[in-house]
């Protein structure tokens, strides 16, 4: 199942996007005399997300073809949800990114970074160049959406409390983090300087995740590219690694890394591609004072 929050008049609305057009949550609960929230943040805290996907699954699929659908063409995305508790990123994750870099030995724990809400943007929204900061970095990355709390659990524990997966875009202020490493956080908590959708994929509709191809581009065309296969840290890994230093709440994302990140400038389209999915694409430009 793919879930999205569009934007219908002055409201954002969780939906389910389906092979014939995007399904609100409201009209799918007018229309079947059902009760599902209708905020994809409330479907996650509220635990409702796996009984939904197991109607969906079951007969939701099919029914849903005959509810009032907006065309695909004209879905309007706003981001899936505006207020997750955390934002977890993963630094130099990918092989050959990590070599590049000289960083990170496989047999030692992951960098690792936070991003504030206020960071946070959706599909189509604009990338904002801070004034004075010098040279900003787009990189695109796999999104993990925790849909349990957890705490303390293993790799093979992971896969039970991940909602599903999601395009990221992961902006980070390239000079101020040369200056010291340890402005890692610093250079990456600006405002616009995370995106994440247009969609949440279930797992249950990836077949092989290791197979995903995770691919940075700007302006249409292609910079880096890597598969989840060749991660030093593998995605439940990740979930369990964060899982030992805090409780996981539903809605907290993670990101898995980048294959490479790549210059923006004013005018400019950073775009995140993953196999399978819609591509998550944002507009650059200098921010106003």
């Amino acid at each position: 199942m793919k879930l999205a929050t569009v934007k219908l008049g002055s409201s954002e609305e969780a939906a389910i996007v389906t092979r014939q057009g995007v399904v609100a949550l409201r009209t799918l609960n007018q229309a079947l005399d059902m009760s599902w929230s209708t905020d994809l943040m409330s479907l996650l805290v509220l635990g409702e997300l796996d009984r939904l996907s197991a109607w969906y699954r079951d007969e939701g699929e099919e029914r849903l073809l005959g509810l009032e659908a907006l065309p695909l063409r004209d879905a309007v995305y706003g981001p899936l949800y505006r207020n997750p508790r955390k934002i977890w990123g993963i630094g130099a994750n990918y092989s050959e990114k990590a070599g590049e870099m000289k960083v990170t030995p496989p047999d030692a724990e992951p960098i690792c970074f936070m991003k504030p809400d206020t960071s946070l943007i959706g599909p189509g929204d604009l990338i904002r160049l801070p004034q004075g900061a010098g040279r900003i970095t787009a990189e695109a990355e796999l999104g993990l959406v925790i849909g349990k709390a957890c705490k303390s659990i293993s790799p093979e524990e992971a896969r039970d409390v991940v909602a599903g997966l999601v395009p990221t875009l992961d902006m980070t202020a390239q000079d101020i983090h040369a200056r010291n490493p340890r402005f890692l956080g610093r250079s990456k908590c600006f405002d616009t300087f995370f995106s994440f959708g247009p969609h949440l994929v279930t797992l249950d509709e990836v077949e092989e995740l290791e197979a995903l191809k995770v691919q940075t581009a700007l302006n249409g065309q292609v910079t880096h590219e890597g598969t989840v296969s060749s991660m030093i840290y593998n995605p439940w890994f990740i979930v369990s690694y964060f899982s030992q230093m805090m409780t996981l709440l539903p809605g907290d994302i993670i990101m898995t890394g980048t294959p490479g990140s790549i210059d923006i400038h004013e005018g400019d389209e950073a775009e995140c591609r993953i196999s399978g999915f819609d591509g998550l694409i944002n507009p650059v430009q200098l921010e106003i004072p």
